[in-house]
């Protein structure tokens, strides 16, 4: 990496250096702009790329070879064969973690989510012990850094992360809404009540009581808020916030494409003023979640994943079906313009919005010099989520669809990488430099794509609560210590055969077993370390930091 410093950047109290581009792009185009799609808990084996023999059934997931239940992803299959697909990506083994860690480029150890619910605690001021922010565990995050190398940036879709206005963006659409309770627009909702004095939770659009966990639904009829919306006095506003947006809301109303709308919108604005941009779109799609429009609630026959309006792949294109649902109350009526539930029609969903993206690109004249990433937090619900037996649990797809890129590779990709690896990714393109003693524990892909470098890093890793998980090219040792021989991927892509001697295996297994074990203990602080430092907020200081 170049380490010419150009110029010394200040946002807020974090410092930056910009330095020189290292990476090969093309000298004659401006930067490059980036888009992440960071999808929700789909397993690599979901998409026909990864030629798994079983994938998710439907409608409440399990494994399936049925080819009715195989997503269509016609576009994706075009990037990957273009561009290039990572055949061992991982993320976290579920979402909250694995979205710590591509937002902050580091693991547990450092930023503390450690698990869902199970993030570091510290005393504020007050002497309360509240959940320790990510923003203050790893102040360097991925908006910062595209912030700081000149870039506009948009984060939409789901949060998951508490202070979204800290990150680094300059606008966002995050459906539910940071701030959802108070949502005037929709009753799609599953809230907290108590009844007789117990906790019981309710469908708001019924009134009736259902088995299922809290939440603003975020598919259809979706609870939407806007962050810094252009021109509006508030930084937070509900949406719809217009008298033509509020005219069309309603049952018809999709959240994926409120989402991908308002990005769009934002990506045109930006090509306007001839600013390059940094797009994070954190998609619900592959998410289960509450089937406002099905009346089945029965926790064994309901739909796990709620449908998606129609999309047909014909003569070289997409065509949407605009949905029609009417009714009221818990009772409605497609007619025939939503598909059936299953994570097969939200792959083929999010294939639509990938050639939603690239028909804008063409449109605007920039695909040439844009960078797309497509990838997911953790495996599929029903299968991988919350997994640390194998690579279950961690192992998503990933795509990169980068024209600008000078890329001496393409096609499926042998290589191993996880998703604290985009954020120095990023930092690179954008040509910021963090300091030297912030440690950072991803790596950038720069090198491994535009140079003849054979292997982008020698392992990778990944946690779960106390439970670890770290892989090399041939070794993989999974949450419960059991040890995998993962030389080549079997047809289900996991039936991987296991290890009981490592004695008896060759000297390349012996050595990177010893290799991984070695590693392990670095990030291993669950017991020892496992809330913020006894400083606390504003006493932490990057630049201090120990590598």
């Amino acid at each position: 990496m170049n380490k010419n410093i150009l110029t010394v950047l200040f946002i807020g109290t974090v410092l930056f250096y910009q330095q020189g581009n290292s990476q090969k792009l093309d000298s004659n185009k401006k930067k490059p702009n980036i888009i992440v799609v960071f999808a929700d808990d789909i397993s690599a084996r979901e998409l026909p790329i990864y030629n798994s023999s079983t994938w998710s059934v439907a409608p409440q997931g399990g494994d399936t070879s049925d080819p009715k239940f195989r997503a269509v992803t016609p576009v994706m299959d075009r990037l990957a064969t273009e561009g290039l697909y990572i055949k061992t990506a991982w993320g976290a083994t579920i979402c909250s973690p694995s979205r710590a860690s591509m937002m902050t480029g580091r693991y547990a150890h450092l930023h503390k989510w450690w698990h869902l619910k199970d993030r570091g605690k510290f005393k504020n001021e007050e002497g309360k012990n509240i959940t320790y922010p990510l923003y203050e565990s790893s102040p360097y995050t991925i908006g910062i850094v595209a912030k700081a190398g000149g870039y506009a940036t948009y984060w939409a879709g789901k949060t998951q992360i508490d202070g979204v206005e800290k990150f680094g963006f300059d606008e966002g659409c995050f459906t539910p809404g940071v701030n959802d309770k108070g949502n005037p627009y929709s009753d799609f909702k599953i809230v907290s009540q108590k009844i007789n004095g117990k906790p019981v939770l309710i469908n708001e659009d019924t009134g009736g009581q259902v088995d299922y966990y809290a939440q603003g639904g975020w598919y259809w009829k979706p609870n939407v808020e806007l962050m810094n919306y252009p021109n509006s006095k508030k930084k937070f506003e509900y949406w719809p916030n217009t008298p033509e947006s509020k005219a069309s809301y309603g049952l018809n109303t999709y959240g994926p494409d409120v989402e991908l709308n308002f990005i769009l919108d934002f990506m045109e604005r930006k090509k306007k003023e001839d600013k390059p941009f940094f797009i994070y779109h954190t998609s619900h799609l592959g998410h289960d979640g509450w089937d406002f429009l099905n009346s089945d609630i029965n926790p064994e026959t309901r739909q796990k994943w709620p449908g998606t309006p129609i999309v047909e792949w014909k003569n070289g294109k997409y065509v949407r079906t605009n949905p029609n649902v009417t009714g009221d109350k818990g009772n409605y009526d497609t007619h025939g313009t939503v598909t059936e539930g299953g994570i097969h029609n939200h792959v083929k969903y999010l294939d639509y919005q990938l050639w939603q993206y690239v028909q804008k690109l063409k449109e605007l004249g920039i695909e040439d010099n844009t960078i797309l990433i497509f990838c997911a937090d953790n495996g599929t619900s029903g299968y991988g989520k919350g997994s640390t037996v194998s690579q279950r649990g961690p192992h998503i797809p990933m795509l990169i669809y980068a024209p600008c890129l000078k890329m001496t590779k393409k096609g499926a990709q042998d290589a191993l990488v996880d998703v604290t690896d985009i954020l120095p990714t990023i930092a690179e393109i954008t040509g910021v430099k963090l300091p030297d003693n912030y440690e950072l524990n991803g790596e950038s892909l720069i090198p491994f794509l535009t140079t003849s470098k054979p292997e982008h890093r020698k392992w990778i890793y990944t946690f779960h609560n106390e439970k670890q998980l770290i892989r090399s090219k041939d070794v993989l040792i999974d949450g419960q210590g059991t040890i995998y021989d993962v030389a080549k991927y079997p047809a289900d892509l996991i039936s991987f055969p296991k290890i009981k001697e490592v004695s008896e295996t060759s000297k390349t297994y012996q050595t990177e077993y010893k290799e991984l074990k070695d590693i392990l203990p670095q990030f291993d602080m669950y017991k020892t370390e496992h809330d913020a430092p006894v400083n606390g907020i504003g006493k932490v200081d990057p630049l201090k930091v120990k590598k």
